[in-house]
């Protein structure tokens, strides 16, 4: 199995080409540097989820385009697996269980929040919801300038189509699952 970054590398190859786009141009798009997009796509590095909401955005498509692995009639996915997409520094760690394959209009994430960890994410395409179910620990939901405390047990659901973030307000860990919807 190709690890995340190779996948994301062919994956965003494929997108520019497709779109016929070149580096300079999906750099103009995307706010990302020529080169740092060059090394994407030679699969070198490791890009965070921020960079890649860039570059999908920049290309106007779901996020999940970008991890999107081949297509087989099954699959039992090992979150041991998978290789997380990290962000503050590390202490969140976000699985892509099963990517948004472009036709299905939904994903499934499983994310791990270290205590005290935090993470903004930039705005999803126009119309996404998320679904997040928490399993362990306590988070605190910042979307659409409200901010709601979810804890092991209980579910959310919002728009995702502006900046929103996510904080372990908790003692321990916070383990969830998140459905994104792209209507």
């Amino acid at each position: 199995m190709d690890s995340m970054n190779q996948i994301v590398a062919k994956n965003i190859k494929r997108l520019r080409e497709e779109n016929k786009l070149s580096m300079d141009e999906l750099a103009k798009l995307s706010g990302v540097s020529k080169s740092m997009l060059a090394q994407i796509e030679r699969g070198d590095g490791n890009p965070t989820i921020s960079t890649l909401w860039k570059i999908a955005n920049g290309m106007k498509v779901p996020f999940d385009a970008l991890t999107v692995r081949p297509k087989s009639p099954y699959e039992i996915v090992k979150t041991s697996d998978i290789q997380p997409l990290l962000e503050d520094g590390g202490k969140v760690k976000n699985y892509s269980i099963f990517p948004d394959n472009e036709n299905r209009r939904f994903a499934v994430y499983y994310l791990e929040l270290d205590e005290g960890s935090y993470w903004e994410s930039e705005p999803h395409l126009k119309g996404t919801i998320e679904f997040i179910t928490v399993f362990a620990g306590k988070i605190e939901i910042c979307a659409d300038r409200q901010s709601f405390a979810v804890e092991k047990g209980e579910s959310i659901r919002f728009r995702a189509d502006a900046v929103h973030s996510y904080k372990n307000i908790g003692s321990e860990p916070a383990v969830l699952h998140m459905i994104l919807f792209n209507p």
